[in-house]
C-alpha cells in the first residue's frame, strides 16, 4: 500500500500538516519506508489546491491519503480517484506510519 502523509516538513520527525490542499509537503511511503518527499507545488496559490494535490497524488499511484484536515473538494476529487483518506492532526510523521 501507498500512503501519502501531509507535512510541514521533508522528513519523518516533522508534524502531520494541518492543511490537505495546502500542505508543504507530502511524504510518501511504501509498506512504511520513505520513497518519496513531494514539495506541494500547489501550497500557495489560487483556489483548486486539494483537488489539483489529489490528481498529482493519483498520478504516484497511491492508495490512502493522510491529513489534518482534507477539505470537501478535495474529498470529492479523492473518492473520484478511488484513493481512501483520514484526517490526523498533533502527531509527527513517525507516529502515523508506525
Amino acid at each position: 500500500m501507498k500512503t501519502a502523509i501531509a507535512s510541514e516538513d521533508k522528513d519523518i520527525d516533522s508534524e502531520i500538516s494541518p492543511r490537505g490542499g495546502r500542505a508543504p509537503y507530502y511524504l510518501i511511503f511504501e509498506d512504511n519506508k520513505l520513497v518519496e518527499t513531494i514539495k506541494n507545488p500547489f501550497a500557495v496559490g489560487s483556489g483548486g489546491a486539494g483537488w489539483s494535490v489529489a490528481h498529482l497524488l493519483a498520478e504516484k499511484k497511491v492508495d490512502l491519503v493522510i491529513a489534518g484536515k482534507i477539505g470537501p473538494n478535495m474529498q470529492t476529487a479523492l473518492k473520484e480517484k478511488a484513493i481512501e483518506f483520514r484526517e490526523e492532526t498533533g502527531k509527527k510523521i513517525k507516529e502515523i506510519i508506525k
